[in-house]
């Protein structure tokens, strides 16, 4: 199980001449098995902060600990790795490929992962039966609503088995019911499944599931409230 640890991270964007400072030597704890939303205006730099704890960006400095190692010190490879094995991502805007079913989107990361066809099989059946989605298995996702590509979406996250998931606005583009459903399952993973799962979004309802909400404002950590 994951314990993440940031410190006096930051993350400066530059373009030409221009720079923009995102994070401002930010730091943050999440222990194992926590449950943690960070909320703050647009621009103050949470999907930033996600991205670098995703290892898919790099700090311009800082460390980032993830239970034990510093993402800081890994090579390109040790960070593909860590992505594929550690970390599972959920999008706002589902980001599945759209040319491939529900069942072969979730699928798609263990063929990654050089998972056998009979794993493979055995892992998509589990997998779209947790999401709710095994009567959609053989739809493209231009074939299902909002929230039943996010469902997918969170299969795909779950495939590898991470302990780690990331959420990025993912009830952002849902109706309220149905956004309600996904917050649910949110909630589901990390008390049965024992996911540590940080949240980044503007739905307040998020903290009515969380452990801890992160208010986040030009780059750093502000302060928290417990669970609602």
């Amino acid at each position: 199980m994951p314990n993440i640890r940031t410190k006096d991270l930051i993350k400066v964007y530059r373009t030409g001449k221009s720079e923009v400072i995102a994070l401002r030597g930010l730091d943050m704890q999440v222990a194992d098995g926590e449950l943690v939303a960070v909320q703050g205006p647009s621009g103050c730099g949470k999907t930033t902060l996600l991205n670098l704890i995703g290892g898919i960006d790099r700090p311009t400095a800082g460390r980032i600990e993830v239970d034990g190692s510093n993402l800081v010190d890994f090579g390109d490879g040790d960070l593909v790795k860590y992505r594929l094995a550690k970390v599972g991502f959920i999008f706002q805007f589902f980001n599945l490929v759209p040319t491939l079913t529900a069942e072969e989107n979730v699928e798609l990361p263990l063929r990654l992962a050089g998972k056998g066809p009979s794993i493979r099989a055995k892992r998509r059946k589990e997998l779209l039966e947790l999401v709710g989605m095994t009567q959609r298995a053989s739809h493209r996702p231009d074939e299902l609503s909002g929230g039943e590509q996010q469902r997918v979406a969170i299969g795909v996250a779950l495939a590898n088995d991470p302990p780690l998931l990331l959420a990025d606005e993912p009830t952002g583009e849902l109706d309220t019911k149905t956004g309600q459903e996904v917050l649910d399952l949110f909630r589901r993973l990390n008390q049965e499944f024992k996911k540590t799962i940080v949240v980044v979004t503007h739905d307040a309802r998020v903290s009515h599931i969380a452990h801890r909400v992160l208010e986040i404002q030009d780059g750093k950590i502000l302060g928290e409230t417990a669970a609602a």
